[in-house]
């Protein structure tokens, strides 16, 4: 819930910007000004870039400077400036009676007798952000002090630096309520449950406290030796700090070129050459490697702490070349233990492999999840990953918005599998009819881009349990 408000305001504040939504409330004040994040490598099916948090400030990592009030009141409090308040709502209530299909911000509904969604919630909010002259005028007070640990790392691991200079905050404190009550006959994605009966009321709230980074923009450090620069323009030319050095060392290339020769071939060309280049060492995993794989997965997709957990693990061996991969998990402890004693190669290889997916994971909705689930349990990937396939052929980042698709592709075993699916695919912005007629919002690009990447991953071995 808390990323779609982000998302949300990210949108409407800045469209088309560089403002980049926090993506969990856990993690907000690590994303203030002179916060030191890290950028994660970006996907095709990623609409923005995505960053990390180091537990860092800049004057953490800054050797101290001759005059030692000059520089106080920019890091005292975060420092820097505040605009003025501004307010962002939004407001969707629906109710209808009869039978029809509706969908209302990726959020579905097809129902008999009567249901309403409700979505509500209206932030005060302000930008906090430091000046960028003043950070200009920092780089010649105070060096950067090359033996910190942190700092030795990441020339170690050759991974790009980033500071954040701006923040868009609550100034109040916020709830935001999702509700949805049916009766009668209905399918809902917040349950996602199909043909359940009689009367259903579902609330969900999360209450966003004041001062919540919610939103935020980063600059990227140039470092060397104990100089610091801003990069305000950035050049294929490698950095000391190159965010995919790490992959170039387990001998798979960055994502560039990749990219560069999907461009030719359209979006989802580039997508399909991104995901066998990142996937590829999973097709290769023994029978018991990769049963011990898809148990964890099912894990993390059920449960956030695990999906964290996962991917933590995942991360520190890409960082640090290889750790300790233990785990008081017993649905992770297959995978992390046949991970943990295999060669550095594959080790390396197969933690690239499932940080790409999870990324991809935490791009769906948690219906989605829940949804994709009970796919697998009905055996019914494999076709839901043609279908996906045929609605990324139709040109849709082209702008395109209505368009039909073979209906034998619709053509499941039941009703049940194919309301299953209708419902997971809409989620993603595309609303599909039964006749093959479908029609899809603007940012349903990356949204089915991000689902076909574990229906391609599930469907590599569509016999493994």
């Amino acid at each position: 819930m808390f990323k779609r408000v982000t998302q949300s305001v990210a949108n409407q504040v800045d469209p088309g910007g560089d403002l980049v939504p926090v993506h969990s409330i856990l993690d907000h004040e690590q994303f203030r000004p002179l916060c030191l994040v890290r950028k994660k490598r970006k996907a095709v099916f990623q609409p923005c870039s995505r960053y990390k948090q180091t537990g860092f400030r800049l004057e953490d990592v800054l050797l101290p400077g001759g005059d030692h009030k000059s520089t106080e009141s920019l890091f005292l409090n975060g420092g820097g400036h505040k605009s003025t308040p501004f307010t962002v709502k939004k407001s969707t209530t629906d109710r209808v009676d009869g039978s029809l299909s509706l969908s209302i911000d990726s959020a579905s509904l097809e129902m008999k007798a009567a249901a309403s969604l409700a979505k509500w919630w209206s932030l005060k909010l302000e930008k906090s952000y430091i000046k960028l002259p003043q950070l200009e005028a920092l780089k010649t007070e105070r060096k950067m002090n090359v033996n910190h640990s942190f700092i030795r790392q990441l020339q170690k691991t050759q991974q790009d630096l980033y500071v954040v200079h701006e923040t868009v905050e609550a100034l109040e404190e916020t709830s935001y309520e999702e509700s949805t009550e049916a009766t009668g006959t209905f399918m809902t994605q917040i349950y996602a449950k199909f043909c359940a009966k009689g009367n259903q009321e579902s609330k969900q709230s999360i209450t966003i406290p004041k001062g919540c980074a919610l939103a935020f923009k980063a600059i990227q450090l140039a470092i060397r030796d104990t100089s610091w620069d801003l990069v305000y323009v950035t050049t294929r030319k490698p950095s000391l700090f190159t965010s995919d050095g790490k992959f170039k060392i387990i001998g798979t290339g960055p994502h560039t070129p990749a990219t560069s020769l999907g461009f030719r071939q359209g979006k989802f060309g580039a997508l399909q050459i991104e995901v066998k280049e990142n996937c590829q060492v999973l097709s290769k995993f023994s029978s018991a490697l990769f049963a011990a794989f898809l148990k964890a997965l099912k894990a993390a997709m059920r449960d956030g702490n695990l999906f964290q957990e996962l991917t933590h693990k995942m991360e520190a061996v890409l960082e640090a070349g290889g750790c300790k991969l233990k785990t008081e998990s017993p649905d992770l402890k297959d995978l992390l233990s046949r991970l943990q004693f295999s060669s550095e190669h594959l080790l390396l290889k197969a933690a690239q492999a499932i940080t790409y997916v999870l990324d991809a994971f935490e791009e769906l909705m948690e219906d989605q999840l829940l949804l994709l689930l009970e796919s697998w349990d009905e055996k019914i990937v494999p076709q839901q990953l043609k279908l996906v396939e045929s609605i990324l052929e139709q040109d849709i980042e082209q702008g395109k918005r209505h368009f039909s698709i073979d209906t034998s592709l619709l053509a499941f075993s039941g009703e049940k599998e194919q309301e299953l699916t209708l419902a997971m695919v809409q989620l993603s912005g595309v609303t599909l009819q039964k006749d093959g007629s479908a029609v899809c919002t603007e940012e349903a690009f990356s949204a089915v881009a991000a689902l076909y990447v574990p229906l391609y991953i599930l469907s590599l071995r569509s016999n493994s349990d």
